[in-house]
């Protein structure tokens, strides 16, 4: 343990002098927070203009969520490099000499920057959340209210699930760009056309984003979405079943390369 705590301060000293990773945590808080309230606004005054299902399915706090579409391609960047920034610097051959033990220099790495996207998941899902109650008015609900507080942290532990994932990937590729390219597509685009369709949504439903997200539901089918065959915590199970597949594929990447 005690030959660890170095690993982890030299991450942390990496991570906090690297302007664009901090730069990419501000923005997933400031994109998701106010995308969430311009949206909470904008559902309550709409709210009699949705539909019955809308209404009677109407999850305030899922709806507090909502910027966390555009939000979180933020926390992915943010993965990206901090596994990604070594090799495009050639620093991840000073860091291999310095800690030759790979499987500690990756979980060192892994450990600061998942804690570091857990903090700020959490802060952005709390801010979200109580901003969007406060412009949802008769349409808020309370954090004490069953199931609340559960999908408000689930949302911080989705951030947090969601950057280290991208951060198995960029192990795998070590490449900002590859690992970029392939993510935001398949997050922002390829989940939700997939999700869109009877026919591919039972596939659609088992990628990481759409089966982690359910955490953040209060009502069951939410704004009149489809019922899963999983619930919160199963949606959840699955993600982190992603998580694990590519966290694994990084390191063995990284133990059979060379630098």
């Amino acid at each position: 343990m005690a030959a660890f705590l170095p690993v982890l301060r030299s991450e942390w000293t990496k991570i906090r002098t690297v302007a664009s990773t901090s730069w990419t945590l501000a923005l997933t808080l400031i994109v998701t927070v106010g995308l969430g309230t311009l949206i909470c606004t904008a559902a309550a005054a709409g709210f009699d203009d949705m539909s019955r299902i809308e209404q009677a399915t109407f999850d305030p706090t899922l709806v507090s969520f909502a910027g966390m579409q555009f939000g979180q391609l933020a926390m992915i960047v943010f993965g990206v490099l901090v596994v990604s920034t070594e090799y495009s610097t050639g620093m991840i051959r000073t860091s291999l000499a310095a800690v030759p033990g790979r499987a500690g220099f990756l979980f060192g790495k892994l450990t600061v920057a998942t804690a570091l996207a857990l903090i700020v998941g959490l802060a952005t899902s709390f801010l979200s959340f109580f901003m969007g109650q406060a412009v949802l008015g008769d349409h808020s609900i309370g954090i004490g209210e069953e199931n609340v507080l559960r999908a408000v942290v689930g949302a911080g532990v989705y951030m947090a699930l969601l950057a280290l994932f991208s951060m198995g990937v960029a192990a795998m590729l070590r490449s900002s760009v590859a690992a970029i390219s392939i993510l935001i597509p398949f997050f922002l685009i390829i989940t939700n056309v997939l999700n869109l369709f009877a026919a591919t949504r039972e596939y659609g439903q088992y990628l990481p984003s759409a089966a982690g997200s359910k955490i953040m539901q209060v009502v069951p089918n939410a704004m009149g979405s489809e019922e899963t065959p999983y619930g919160p915590w199963g949606g959840l199970g699955i993600m982190a079943l992603w998580v694990l597949a590519a966290v694994l594929g990084g390191y063995l990447v990284l133990k059979k390369r060379d630098a």
